[in-house]
């Protein structure tokens, strides 16, 4: 897959996944397992696995989807959490630790961004119209 593009100038610029192929950044606590705290960590190698997510992010995986997952754990339980994820089966990309705590996120991005929160089951997406916030023209 080739993601190096150019500007007529010749600069380059970001890549853009071709638009079968999803980015999709996954968290971790409470979306795929128990909800553990960072200040729990102990917790962490015996969480309760979302049987539904490991089915369906491997699907993604396998369809050729990128699966990477974004996490508010801190870089000091990278190792338990690369293990529980490899000991549960997971296939991923990447894992980026320390995202920000507490919720209420508003990303702002100059590519599409498209979020759908977990509500206590992991299935396939469906569309849905709803109304989002965009900057003034």
């Amino acid at each position: 897959m080739k993601l190096v593009q150019k500007e007529e100038n010749g600069h380059l610029i970001s890549p853009v996944l071709p638009e079968d192929v999803k980015n999709y950044l996954i968290d971790i606590d409470g979306t795929i397992c128990d909800d553990i705290p960072n200040e729990e960590p102990e917790r962490m190698a015996t969480a309760e696995l979302y049987p539904e997510a490991l089915e369906t992010l491997n699907k993604w995986y396998s369809e050729g989807h990128i699966i990477t997952f974004f996490t508010s754990r801190t870089e000091e339980h990278r190792e338990v959490t690369e293990k529980w994820l490899n000991d549960h089966g997971f296939k991923y990309h990447g894992l980026l630790m320390g995202k920000p705590r507490g919720g209420n996120y508003h990303w702002v991005d100059n590519h599409m961004v498209r979020a759908t929160r977990y509500e206590g089951r992991f299935t396939d997406l469906i569309e849905k119209e709803v109304t989002i916030q965009v900057f003034e023209k």
